[in-house]
């Protein structure tokens, strides 16, 4: 059965236009035009928020520089080279400065803005200590640890028990203490106790298990534009030296392992180095004696290190190697 409009012509049909007026052929064209231009600005407005998923802001907004997958380091990262000299004060919070250092290694939690800005306003820069691997029962924000976080004690340390670095808690932790360098101003960090793999830490944390959890520091550390060591471990210098700027390295002359870190030197990084001769139990004002000065500053095994010697308590006593050892590379 025939509907109504197929019994109109095609030529027929086309005469409707033909006898509009031009203003309704306006109002037409006018509205098809706007209905385009609304598609279009939906369009475009959807892929920028589709887009917007892909990156994971930082914290102002921006995605955070990455490392690189070849393991470089972002450009802007404050980079000091082999031989730059060091003092390292944890006990308190610092009020001396008369030591003659070019970097100070002082605690996160100890030192406010005021006192980073001084050593700053000297021409020195400020690296801050926090341990990343160890739950530690005086720090301000230790309640944010949950019991699943712990591992066993530290061995020598009251009060401290392996983290388990795999723990999204602990990172999320980790990264609220990044924050905390980075509103203070540091120029980089120290992240202490990495090497759990090399020690009784009860939660069967692993060398790869280290080589992940330090990658994680140094990408979230870069992404606030703050450098970083590895501390000590020894055992992943291979994996990691392209991550990080320096090594902080404590007693390799006492325990014979200096060469682990040799690369650093090789690479023109810097081995911020410090014994112990003292020992466990005396800590006072006290030079050591020239010939045990000798047998750590002229250490051949320690080349170019920037060796420094300390009261184990890290207070503000110091006997950096005369710059005319071996540690300066002269």
């Amino acid at each position: 059965m025939d509907s109504d409009q197929e019994k109109i012509s095609p030529a027929a049909r086309s005469s409707w236009w033909q006898r509009w007026s031009l203003r309704r052929k306006i109002i037409v064209g006018a509205t098809v035009l706007l209905v385009i231009i609304a598609l279009a600005v939906g369009l475009g407005l959807g892929l920028t928020i589709a887009g917007s998923g892909d990156e994971a802001p930082g914290d102002n907004g921006t995605a955070p520089p990455p490392v690189s997958p070849n393991g470089t380091i972002p450009a802007g990262i404050w980079k000091p080279v082999a031989g730059t000299s060091w003092n390292y004060e944890l006990l308190e919070p610092v009020g001396d400065l008369s030591a003659d250092a070019e970097v100070w290694d002082i605690d996160l939690f100890n030192n406010n803005e005021t006192v980073i800005n001084s050593i700053q306003a000297a021409g020195r820069k400020v690296l801050c200590y926090f341990s990343a691997g160890s739950y530690e029962n005086w720090r301000s924000d230790k309640d944010e640890f949950q019991e699943s976080d712990l591992g066993n004690d530290l061995d020598g340390w009251e009060g401290e028990k392996w983290l388990n670095t795999k723990s999204d808690n602990v990172r999320r932790i980790m990264r609220a203490r990044l924050d905390m360098a980075a509103q203070k101003r540091c120029d980089g960090v120290e992240p202490d106790n990495v090497d759990a793999y090399d020690n009784d830490n009860g939660l069967h944390l692993s060398e790869p298990d280290a080589q992940d959890y330090v990658t994680f520091l140094a990408n979230e550390a870069h992404s606030r534009n703050l450098s970083v060591a590895l501390k000590n471990a020894g055992n992943i210098v291979p994996a990691v030296i392209n991550i990080v700027e320096y090594s902080v390295q404590e007693q390799c002359i006492q325990y014979g392992n200096c060469n682990q870190f040799m690369p650093f030197i090789q690479a023109n990084k810097p081995v911020f180095h410090v014994e112990y001769p003292k020992g466990n139990n005396i800590n006072n004002n006290n030079l050591i004696a020239t010939d045990a000065e000798e047998s750590i500053c002229d250490n051949a095994a320690a080349a170019r290190f920037s060796t420094i010697i300390k009261n184990i308590h890290l207070d503000d006593w110091v006997q950096p190697c005369p710059t005319n050892h071996t540690y300066s590379g002269t």
